[in-house]
């Protein structure tokens, strides 16, 4: 079983696919985090993350050890990850880890659930469970703040809002494989929703295809 979420910043998709994976034993994987360990690597070489030359290299030689750092869950790795992401060839050399990862879930999970911005539209088409978790642009900033807040760090609505309009105008309008939903997904308006009745709705999606409980 593959459930594919999709979604712009600060939606709710990651925190509904964690809590999927740990009620229905589906391994996890946020995409999004293989993008931002790109972007901080090109950084952290002093290079443009827009740069084709420098992000594919990045990409290309990737050490997924590094995935739960907690610097990719910075303002400039997540900025840096938009830059990298739409670049064809950093996308092309994530692609194969991703759809393996969902083919082949580690053991003893029974399927996987992947985040990200195109896991409904390119990397897994064929998923039997697709949800477009979206809210308005400014639920979306006034969450990422407090995120970003609550773990220290002096952030300021206005320009968390002005970045992240930056950021959904790259992941909109890029030629390879830009944000959108795919014609068969679920589309789940997390604005006025609580994460409780976000995860219920998308269970429900899940056991209905399944008709699996929960494990």
């Amino acid at each position: 079983m593959i459930v594919a979420i999709d979604g712009p910043a600060g939606a709710g998709k990651g925190t509904l696919a964690r809590r999927l994976a740990r009620e229905f034993n589906l391994a996890y994987l946020d995409t999004g985090a293989l993008y931002r360990a790109v972007g901080l690597r090109v950084l952290e070489m002093g290079a443009d993350p827009a740069d084709p030359a420098s992000a594919t290299h990045a990409a290309r030689t990737l050490d997924v050890s590094g995935l739960d750092s907690p610097r990719l869950r910075d303002e400039d790795a997540a900025d840096a990850a938009s830059k990298v992401a739409a670049i064809p060839a950093v996308r092309a050399a994530l692609l194969d880890f991703q759809r393996n990862f969902a083919k082949n879930p580690p053991s003893p999970c029974t399927g996987a659930v992947l985040d990200g911005r195109d896991i409904g539209t390119v990397v897994c088409p064929d998923a039997p469970l697709k949800i477009f978790v979206t809210a308005s642009l400014e639920e979306r900033a006034r969450r990422r703040t407090l995120e970003l807040q609550d773990k220290g760090i002096d952030a300021i609505q206005d320009r968390v809002l002005a970045d992240m309009i930056a950021r959904d105008e790259r992941d909109r309008d890029r030629k390879t494989a830009p944000l959108a939903a795919a014609n068969d997904a679920i589309v789940l308006d997390t604005t006025e929703m609580n994460a409780d009745a976000v995860f219920d709705r998308a269970a429900a999606l899940f056991r209905s295809r399944t008709g699996r409980i929960a494990d």
